[in-house]
């Protein structure tokens, strides 16, 4: 398969259709987590600059990616919603 470049103004933007899958799966799922609304657009992209970086470092699943996000962003993970 055929690396695909994200954005043109990213360097080293270029990624794989998988994961710009899961990325994308983990963006929204992030978005919606917080509350982000679509028109927040700096918000938005702070989000996705934090799920490009933590790819580039090697975490490629949607879920990790989400996670961590949602970690940094002060949220507690799904084990300690679950039992609140």
């Amino acid at each position: 398969m055929r690396a695909v470049p994200l954005r043109p103004d990213l360097s080293g933007g270029a990624f794989e259709p998988e994961e710009i899958q899961a990325m994308s799966l983990a963006f929204e799922e992030v978005c919606k987590a917080l509350g982000i609304q679509p028109g927040a657009t700096r918000e938005r992209e702070a989000v996705a600059v934090r799920i490009i970086e933590l790819n580039r470092r090697g975490v490629r699943s949607a879920a990790r990616l989400a996670e961590r996000v949602l970690k940094e962003a002060g949220l507690p993970d799904d084990d300690d919603r679950g039992s609140a």
